[in-house]
């Protein structure tokens, strides 16, 4: 029933370079990305593997340490894995508003100190999530890999963390507005006819460039997808529907969904638990509603007698969703 495989999808997108995976919390988004991520990497190209979610599984699920920075996984020649520092993230975030508030305080003439100011900007709960798509902007910017893939933090997050290319967007234009009129209004103000330099000003043009770019990639559908994963029950299902056309409307391609831990109806025999027979039922009802409700499911990945762990564990997934 499945009219285009996520395989299929790669091969009629050869120049896919950023892939992201999203959906609830819980339903396998690491250990699809891992999967995506080692197939590619096989495939022969440099593949970077990135965590954008606070809360991180990829050491886990690689059973090697690979927080803080690019790490080649081991065994592989062409895979590398990074979980992000979120903690050193957000602590240079913090020194680089420091220093612009500071620029715009001498700027101003304002004789406070810009710690005062550093805190309540930093406390905002979308701080973090701002820190996280800097970094991994900075990440797609330095172009050191063939393809990447983003194991997002759940859904809502996910949309926020990649929305904040259109928000950050109308932000700057009006930032940009009412500082050309600040600037303009202390020009005429000013005794002096030297026009002094305004860094922010300068910083806000540089950052409007910045957004700018992040926004062309994130929204390019020969380079970028979106991959919702699932589980065959009612939540998971739930949340991607609500999700999915915000996506879609953000301009963000989606490639397609993912179902996750399927139980195999020929593992199913007569003398199996009553639970087993029972949930096989309960995810033939929701396959049917997946069916019905996505017309671009990209695979099933089987729910596996043991836990998704270790490159020979991602090789069994791969070998069941890239068929």
């Amino acid at each position: 029933m499945i009219e285009k495989s996520i395989k299929q999808f790669i091969q009629e997108h050869p120049d896919l370079k950023y892939n992201f995976f999203g959906g609830k919390g819980g339903v396998g988004k690491t250990v699809l990305a891992g999967t995506m991520a080692l197939w590619l990497a096989r495939q022969g190209k440099k593949t970077l593997l990135a965590s954008t979610n606070p809360v991180h599984s990829l050491t886990s699920l690689l059973d090697q340490d690979v927080f803080g920075k690019p790490t080649l996984v081991e065994g592989e020649d062409n895979l590398f894995a990074y979980e992000i520092d979120t903690k050193d993230t957000i602590e240079k975030s913090k020194e680089e508003i420091k220093q612009k508030i500071s620029w715009f305080l001498k700027f101003a003439d304002i004789k406070t100190k810009a710690d005062e100011f550093v805190e309540s900007a930093t406390m905002n709960p979308a701080f973090e999530e701002s820190a996280m798509f800097e970094n991994m902007i900075d990440i797609m910017f330095k172009d050191e890999y063939e393809v990447y893939v983003f194991d997002t933090a759940p859904t809502a997050n996910a949309r926020r963390l990649l929305g904040m290319s259109s928000v950050y967007g109308l932000w700057i234009n009006k930032m940009l507005k009412s500082r050309e009129e600040a600037k303009s209004l202390k020009e005429l103000l000013s005794y002096s006819k030297k026009k002094q330099k305004d860094p922010l000003l300068d910083y806000l043009l540089n950052f409007r460039d910045r957004i700018k770019h992040a926004k062309k990639l994130l929204t390019d559908d020969k380079k970028t997808s979106f991959f919702f994963i699932t589980l065959p029950e009612a939540l998971p299902i739930a949340v991607i529907k609500r999700f999915i056309q915000w996506f879609k409307d953000f301009g963000i391609p989606v490639g397609g969904v993912v179902v996750n831990m399927l139980i195999e109806k020929e593992t199913v025999k007569e003398d199996s638990p009553d639970f087993v027979k029972n949930r096989v039922k309960m995810q033939d009802g929701y396959m049917n509603e997946i069916w019905e409700s996505f017309p671009d499911v990209r695979g099933i990945v089987p729910l596996f007698e043991t836990e998704i762990r270790g490159t020979g564990m991602l090789k069994r997934a791969a070998d069941k969703l890239f068929v």
